[in-house]
């Protein structure tokens, strides 16, 4: 009874590699087929100026937080500290390479639609909404908030409801949650509005489900296999995203292949 319990865990142990490499390539890849439309057309027309912006401010602080979990050993002491049944945190070598790797991709989208740098063509008029502009400004103030409190309060390492370092970390998860919340939304609304997914990569949306239902496995099963839940609850961000990226990525399915299909000018290869 033994051998096999020890068998299955390491047949889950293997699985959640597996599975977490498969939705690093997965959604790193996500990133490529809207840069890549972009570039072909030349046009970033049909894709918001709030999706790539939110998303710079969503990486970095997704990057911020990943690294640290991983990297940071005073982080990584009061992660134990804070969930002492689970006292490693569930943050993996692919979610490191993940976040820098799609910080870079979204900062490429985003300057495309700097017309003096690619000379891309651009909706007129087109700028970030006041919603975003809020979004992005509170995101902030909220990280600089908390980082003077941690400055500021009297610490005590060993006291789980001390403020301290990981608090900034949980706050810059909570700010990569917040923006996937909000940044399909406009998009979503401007597909709407169109009535069609011209200019919007649907290639990304395809890869980005394969890699949240993937990284939503990985989590559980590395939960299951410290037996305690804390993994998910100690780890926000990765769940949170991996569920709301689901959610978004099936109205844009149902909107490309659905709503709008005999709407859209043109096909597009999965890559852009």
């Amino acid at each position: 009874m033994a051998v096999a319990e020890h068998g299955w865990e390491g047949l889950a142990r293997a699985a959640s590699d597996v599975f977490g490499w498969v939705y690093f390539l997965a959604w790193s890849f996500s990133f490529y087929p809207q840069p890549l439309l972009n570039f072909r057309r030349k046009s970033t027309v049909g894709l918001t100026v709030d999706f790539p912006l939110l998303n710079v401010l969503g990486f970095v602080s997704y990057t911020l937080s990943t690294c640290a979990f991983y990297f940071n050993k005073e982080v990584r002491h009061q992660y134990a500290i804070r969930n002492p049944q689970a006292p490693v945190p569930t943050v993996r070598a692919n979610d490191v390479a993940f976040a820098i790797h799609a910080l870079l991709l979204c900062a490429i989208t985003y300057t495309q639609f700097w017309s003096r740098l690619w000379g891309f063509e651009r909706a007129p008029g087109k700028r970030a909404s006041r919603v975003v502009q809020g979004v992005f400004c509170g995101s902030i103030a909220g990280l600089l908030i908390v980082g003077f409190a941690v400055i500021i309060a009297q610490q005590d390492p060993e006291d789980p409801k001390s403020w301290a370092a990981i608090d900034i970390m949980y706050v810059a998860s909570y700010v990569k949650l917040i923006v996937t919340c909000v940044k399909y939304v406009p998009q979503a609304f401007s597909n709407f509005k169109a009535k069609s997914t011209d200019g919007w990569a649907i290639g990304q949306i395809l890869l980005d489900l394969t890699g949240g239902v993937l990284s939503i496995a990985q989590l559980l099963i590395d939960s299951f296999l410290n037996s305690d839940w804390s993994g998910v609850t100690g780890n926000p961000a990765k769940f949170g995203l991996g569920n709301v990226s689901i959610f978004f990525d099936i109205i844009f399915i149902t909107q490309h292949y659905i709503l709008y299909r005999g709407n859209n000018a043109e096909t597009q290869p999965l890559l852009g």
